[in-house]
């Protein structure tokens, strides 16, 4: 065998190095994908089952609820089923949670969802610490009847939640306020940062109380306010943005999430959702 020279044995070594640390690098993001419902709100009525065919064509096996208007929950269910799309969690109006939680109850179980989300609590041009305090004893109350079917209640962030108040945030004060054991929480990583939330912070922060995750980006140059609101142009792919994906990734996993939905309310979505599939999956 020919001997090799000191500096082809360098390079050898080199190259054993770099294929062992290729070989040793695992994925951040190994749950499976999910996705927002409210995502194709505009495709859904044109085409139920086209709009599912592109869902599972992109690699989605988990969707957010609830289903679209123009079919029953129960067809809606049979049609995911067939394309082995699971519904983990249901987003449901605040309403119909705090004042009727049995129908809430009954179509998280068409679904076999065992997550119950509520995106939005009425209030007037500013959320205040009273709409805040009524959210809550409506959450701790619908939460118990929800637990007792074992459905898990979620409220999910919308930005207006981060205003100040003593020590801390309105946030800080509705997650010290709820009980854990009948309320949790949905990251809309998106509307964290935009109502001036440090997303992974939020996370760390209360690692024990996020159940789940909206994966959304907002265009770079946008102010944050506590409005819950901004033009829908400005959802952009996944790290195109001004959000640290990888760092909340990171938080993420370390708080156990445990579903998330990527939510892109764009109209360029169809073409920034498969840029971000690919983004998340090259972490």
């Amino acid at each position: 065998m020919k001997k090799l020279t000191p500096l082809a044995c360098l390079l050898f070594a080199l190259a054993a190095s770099t294929n062992s640390n290729a070989q040793n690098k695992k994925p951040l993001f190994t749950k499976p994908i999910g996705i927002q419902a409210y995502t194709y709100r505009a495709s859904f009525p044109n085409s139920v089952t086209a709009t599912l065919d592109t869902v599972k064509a992109l690699g989605i096996t988990e969707m957010e609820g609830p289903n679209p208007k123009n079919i029953s929950p129960e067809e809606f269910k049979k049609l995911l089923d067939e394309r082995g799309i699971k519904m983990p969690s249901i987003g449901l109006d605040y309403n119909l949670v705090t004042t009727n939680p049995q129908e809430a109850i009954r179509l998280a179980k068409v679904f076999g969802s065992i997550y119950v989300m509520v995106a939005w609590i009425p209030h007037g041009s500013t959320f205040t610490i009273d709409d805040a305090k009524k959210a809550i004893a409506d959450f701790n109350a619908a939460g118990k009847i929800l637990k007792e079917s074992g459905i898990t209640l979620c409220y999910h962030n919308h930005g207006y939640e981060f205003g100040p108040y003593e020590d801390g945030t309105i946030f800080d004060y509705m997650v010290k306020n709820t009980n854990p054991q009948y309320v949790s929480f949905e990251m809309d990583v998106l509307w964290a940062f935009h109502g001036g939330a440090d997303p992974a912070q939020l996370l760390r922060k209360y690692k024990n109380r996020f159940k789940l995750m909206h994966l959304k980006d907002i265009r770079k140059g946008i102010a944050n306010d506590l409005t819950g609101g901004t033009d829908i142009k400005n959802d952009v792919a996944l790290g195109t943005g001004q959000i640290n994906i990888p760092e909340v990734l990171k938080a993420a996993k370390a708080a156990g999430i445990r579903h998330y939905f990527i939510e892109d309310e764009s109209p360029d979505h169809a073409t920034q959702i498969p840029q971000t599939i690919k983004y998340i999956k090259s972490l």
